[in-house]
């Protein structure tokens, strides 16, 4: 969802940097081949998550929700050399997808891309994090971050997508939308847990910048 009106946001987008024409064609062969390409993250996003990544210059990424592999590209950018970016689905269809496109990327080498449930891989992933993005199923956003918060190192970034779910988040909850319901919770647990600090961006659906202190 785009909360700018379309004139200025395309403004915004025209002042940006461009996207790189790899993932022009991967945008492309999604909206034309897989459902729900709204799950893209998209030219504007991802280049805000390239940006962030690039600042921070990670050793270790992870990314929980693969999708066609988009925002894990975007995400490498900023790896630090011999950087590792593990990124996790469960949707066994795509990944052929989104490893074709790995491989057409300088960062075929780096990128660790697992098939399976996150609450399960993640205990078992031996590293420590610099960055990890949060872009799944959004009843688990909770689970998700009680799994990786300590496996943060100091001044490590947490991002987290669609926090601002269509707006739903200032509306009346309907009692049976439990992806609403979690989101909610979730913003809470950001703003007030000791062990971070928060901004949550206006950027598309919301994305949430949590840095570990």
């Amino acid at each position: 969802m785009d909360f700018l009106p379309k004139g200025l946001d395309d403004y915004v987008v025209s002042h940006s940097e461009i996207e790189p024409k790899l993932l022009k064609s991967l945008s492309k062969e999604t909206y034309q081949k897989v459902l729900n390409p709204r799950m893209l993250s998209g030219h504007f996003q991802g280049r805000v998550l390239s940006m962030l990544s690039k600042i921070k210059q990670p050793k270790t990424i992870l990314e929980i929700g693969t999708y066609t592999g988009y925002a894990t590209l975007c995400l490498a950018e900023g790896l630090a050399p011999n950087g590792t970016l593990f990124t996790i689905d469960k949707n066994e269809e795509l990944s052929s997808f989104s490893q074709k496109y790995f491989d057409k990327s300088p960062f075929k080498e780096n990128i660790k891309s697992i098939t399976g449930n996150a609450l399960n891989i993640i205990p078992k992933i031996d590293s420590k994090f610099d960055l990890v993005f949060i872009d799944a199923d959004k009843p688990n956003y909770i689970n998700y971050f009680h799994l990786i918060i300590d496996k943060m190192n100091s001044g490590g970034l947490i991002l987290s997508d669609n926090v601002l779910w269509s707006g739903k988040v200032i509306q009346t909850l309907n009692p049976n939308d439990i992806s609403t319901k979690t989101l909610l919770e979730y913003n809470i647990l950001l703003k007030n847990d000791p062990r971070i600090e928060t901004v949550l961006l206006p950027i598309r659906d919301g994305l949430t910048v949590s840095r570990v202190i």
